[in-house]
């Protein structure tokens, strides 16, 4: 690890392993807390990335939190900071390795591991992939590859994609998968916190790191963990020199007592800290919906985004037209006696509501989006933007480090 550090080479961490002896007593704690200070020192110097092919538990388990990215191998492998049998002590639960740490679990439940694959030799495969989108440390550029996919090959099925219904969901990977090169895109946290997607991809053979909200899933809202996910997700690009592109379509933060008890607006500022953090190339395009904090929060202008274009789509207001007049226009609506009245004064209020801020002519108008732009032609313009802002320089104030929300 030190060598590593020294030479700007990526560690990677394969682990098999029944944790401390504890016939070492204190000098096996110490061993492993000198690891663990060696992966908090590479941390944003090198791309650090654990593979867990089998049991890792009790201290053990903090040498991959500490890393960028967790590998798990399912059925296999478990990590957890205690095993079963004093969780029986302790709590009087029953649970197996498998259902206390297993992959799965991780997978989808904790978020605590970035990829679950079906076997070792997969796994390999993964770290062999994940490393052809990283550059070797902090000091190189993101990696660069031959690109045989057209820069200007048009995707006529992007103009169709968005449903007429606002309310009916599509599936925004259908989106990446057309834009990116060779329709290629390596998802991290595929299983955790689908309502955002993120992961890596291509753009005329330069890596970029893709954030896109889902509205296939709980229509594409921020909550807790998909703004964990995403803000991780962010800060590792920026560490490394990736640029990002953020497509959006998000209606908002999940509302609810189970969400403002765990904590909503600390955790959602996480993303809103990172994005604004980042100095790599931001490239952003609203796809659909782009509702109130969420707006903002999703690489906008004012986050420095580089720029920020949207399709004709694209609509973009404090809140949705049924909820605004509800507010704006609660008193006037309450005056009515007439059922059939009060349903008509809405639906032609929700209109002018709809023409007013459902398009994304006004934020254009004031120079919050770039440019309105045809779905067909997305990959051209994000490629364009992407070689314009590759001299990009952005400049932090002089600090000793920044003190994110955690």
């Amino acid at each position: 690890m030190d060598m590593a550090m020294k030479v700007g080479a990526p560690i990677i961490g394969i682990n098999d392993s029944g944790g401390a002896r504890i016939q070492e007593g204190v000098t096996a704690l110490a061993g492993y807390a000198e690891i663990f200070e060696r992966n908090i020192m590479a941390s944003g110097v090198v791309p650090q990335i654990s593979a867990i092919f089998g049991p890792c538990a009790g201290g053990a388990v903090y040498s991959p939190a500490l890393t960028d990215f967790i590998i798990m191998s399912k059925n296999t492998s478990y990590m957890f900071v205690t095993g079963p049998k004093v969780v029986k002590t302790v709590t009087n639960e029953v649970v197996t390795d498998e259902q206390l740490g297993g992959a799965s679990v991780h997978g989808s439940k904790s978020g605590v591991t970035h990829f679950v694959a079906e076997d070792e030799e997969e796994g390999i495969l993964l770290i062999r992939k994940m490393l052809s989108y990283m550059p070797q440390n902090n000091l190189e550029d993101a990696p660069m590859v031959n690109c045989s996919d057209p820069i200007d090959r048009l995707e006529d099925s992007l103009n169709e994609i968005i449903p007429d219904n606002p309310n009916k969901p599509y599936d925004v990977k259908d989106v990446i998968h057309a834009i990116v090169d060779q329709h290629e895109f390596l998802e991290v946290h595929r299983n955790y916190a689908q309502n955002i997607v993120v992961g890596f991809a291509r753009f005329n053979g330069t890596s970029v790191g893709i954030v896109a909200n889902q509205p296939n899933y709980l229509a594409g809202v921020l909550d807790i963990n998909a703004s964990r996910k995403a803000a991780r997700f962010v800060r590792f690009c920026d560490a490394f020199n990736i640029p990002l592109v953020t497509l959006v379509d998000v209606p908002g933060f999940l509302p609810g007592t189970a969400q403002e008890y765990g904590g909503i607006i600390m955790h959602g500022a996480k993303l809103l800290f990172a994005y604004g953090e980042a100095t790599v190339p931001k490239v952003t395009v609203i796809l659909r919906k782009s509702y109130g904090g969420a707006y903002c929060v999703m690489s906008s202008k004012h986050l420095r985004g580089d720029i920020n274009y949207s399709w004709p789509t694209g609509e973009i207001a404090v809140m949705g037209p049924k909820g605004a007049i509800e507010v704006l226009k609660g008193k006037k609506i309450a005056e009515f006696t007439d059922e059939a009245e009060r349903a008509e004064y809405i639906q032609k209020a929700e209109e002018d509501y709809k023409d007013k801020f459902a398009n994304p002519y006004k934020a254009a108008e004031y120079g919050y989006i770039d440019d309105i732009i045809e779905p067909r032609n997305t990959r051209f313009r994000i490629i364009r933007a992407l070689q314009a802002l590759a001299t990009k320089k952005d400049v932090m104030p002089a600090k000793k480090h920044t003190n994110i929300p955690l």
